[in-house]
């Protein structure tokens, strides 16, 4: 049984200048450790409900004091008044004290730093990395680098939220890091070669204004061969459509191409795209409501695309066992933030392993310097890894403790590699 003897929770700064939470715990035996929640600019309307206070007069109403009193209030009283057998007895208890079905009384954020905290500290108590604690997994994962961005986390006149790659063919994670950053670099040359805007998006990829969604992928062929790779062979591309963000009446309008698609035709698009370029996986191809469309794209390309579903599935299990008897997509974006707690993240992770579904594990837009989800990728049977671009510290941050856990593991540590995908690859 585990003993806390402290919980106290701040208010920071993520990576966008927006207020989020911290909390740190201290165990009976003096360990201690802190962890900090991001928040996602493109949400699922069915995530758990981040808190925030609403008062326009402070920090435009993204303030998270109350979320922060809950913390040091009411959850600080009920769980330094109790023993805690594993993580899952204290997440329970969370979930239990908050009371409602989303979250909402107490504030996902709240839950989620605590968990988070509480996971870290148990780890530390037994002199243990995180990583080794989730499971026995020592599979690296593959990195998803999203290079450019577009949609909500860039402006610019792109629609497609993020274009990756995937650098499958590295030996190891350090290598496909090293891969990645040279096509980054090669990437802001061939930008700055056509007077093209260098400047960075939320996540720390470039977002310079294209023409249509297919020149970013371009764009991005000529980077990787000028870094001195092959797209198709040690490089594959990746799409995070974000489609829900430009669905409405039922249908798809890509405002920069001037082209607006019913579900149907927005599947012949996205196959389109497959066809013409070395994608590997695409996330929210379709709206997250519309599941008749989300059959139609995963018969149409589930056998040889990897379709990912975030705002989809919102890692939620009840959801994604919804998904799974109905045979849409064949993966799943893991948010611990869109759950709330470690234990229903990592449930989630199960669930879509054991029904032959990929996992990956993913940061959001607004972010800070913890580097929790590197250590639920590699702990877990996930095997991919979403986290930005290769610039901005709350980014890198996140790559470099993937570089120590790999060290760590020494001849032990597998890549995943083409391995990686519900799909061949």
């Amino acid at each position: 049984m585990t003993k806390i003897t402290n919980i106290h929770a701040r208010e920071i700064l993520d990576s966008r200048g927006n207020p989020t939470i911290e909390a740190e715990i201290q165990l009976e035996d003096g360990s201690m450790a802190r962890a900090a929640v991001p928040s996602g600019a493109s949400t699922g309307t069915r995530e758990a409900v981040e808190l925030r206070d609403g008062d326009k007069s402070r920090y435009l109403g993204k303030g998270v004091q109350q979320a922060v009193a809950n913390v040091n209030g009411e959850l600080r009283s009920a769980l330094l008044a109790d023993n805690f057998a594993d993580q899952r007895a204290l997440d329970e208890k969370m979930i239990e004290i908050d009371g409602s079905e989303n979250k909402s009384r107490l504030g996902a954020n709240a839950l989620l730093a605590i968990s988070l905290a509480f996971a870290k500290a148990q780890a530390n108590s037994a002199g243990l990395s995180l990583f080794r604690t989730l499971g026995d997994s020592t599979t690296m994962p593959v990195p998803m680098m999203n290079i450019i961005n577009g949609g909500a986390h860039a402006d610019n006149s792109v629609d497609i939220q993020e274009f990756m790659i995937l650098p499958v063919g590295a030996p190891n994670f350090a290598e496909a890091l090293r891969y990645g950053a040279e096509i980054f670099h090669a990437l802001k040359s061939v930008l700055s070669s056509k007077g093209m805007n260098t400047a960075v998006g939320d996540e720390g990829g470039f977002a310079p204004d294209l023409p249509s969604n297919k020149a970013a992928l371009d764009i991005i062929a000529v980077a990787i061969e000028q870094a001195g790779f092959t797209p198709g062979n040690e490089i594959l591309l990746g799409l995070d459509v974000a489609s829900s963000e430009f669905y409405e009446n039922g249908r798809y309008n890509l405002a920069s191409e001037g082209r607006d698609f019913d579900a149907a035709g927005f599947c012949d698009y996205l196959a389109g795209l497959a066809d013409g370029y070395p994608i590997i996986t695409i996330e929210d191809g379709m709206d997250e409501g519309d599941w008749d469309g989300w059959q139609l794209l995963t018969e149409r390309i589930g056998d040889r695309i990897q379709l990912v579903g975030d705002d989809l599935f919102v890692t939620n299990t009840a959801i994604i066992s919804r998904g799974i008897e109905q045979k849409i997509a064949n993966s799943v974006l893991i948010k611990p933030n869109q759950i709330g707690t470690l234990s229903e993240s990592l449930d989630a992770i199960t669930l879509s392993v054991e029904a032959g579904f990929s996992a990956v594990v993913s940061h959001r837009s607004g972010e800070t310097c913890d580097s929790t989800i590197a250590d639920i990728a590699v702990g877990t049977k996930a095997t991919q890894i979403k986290t930005g671009s290769l610039s901005r510290s709350d980014r890198i941050a996140k790559y470099n403790q993937l570089l120590r856990i790999e060290e760590e593991l020494g001849e032990t540590a597998e890549y995943a590699g083409r391995g990686a995908f519900s799909v061949p690859a």
